[in-house]
């Protein structure tokens, strides 16, 4: 990331010339990604319990929703999830949802 070192003592690249090495990535780096074990388990929860009552509130906010039902889905996600991010992401999880709900009809 910092500029190459041009081997003279002032400057803004100062200092001796030396290669850049590519450092191992930290298992810190790793955190918060999804596993095939959680997601295996999430998934079988889904289909074992199905929605909740808020989600399915906003299921049916998409599915009868007009022009503005995104905003009005995500403002209403960010209630009750208490962020901007939780709420993105609990809105695109629903459409994903309601999509296969529709494919499974369709066909």
């Amino acid at each position: 990331l910092t500029m190459a070192r041009s081997g003279i003592a002032q400057g803004a690249n100062k200092g001796h010339v030396t290669e850049q090495r590519e450092r191992a990535a930290r298992p810190s780096r790793s955190r918060g990604k999804l596993g095939k074990r959680t997601a295996l388990c999430r998934e079988i929860a889904r289909e074992v319990a199905g929605l909740s009552p808020y989600e399915r509130r906003i299921l049916d906010m998409i599915k009868t929703g007009g022009s503005s039902a995104d905003k009005r889905v995500y403002k209403f996600a960010k209630r009750r999830l208490g962020s901007h991010k939780r709420a993105v992401a609990k809105r695109e999880d629903i459409k994903a949802v309601n999509s296969k709900m529709r494919a499974k009809q369709a066909g």
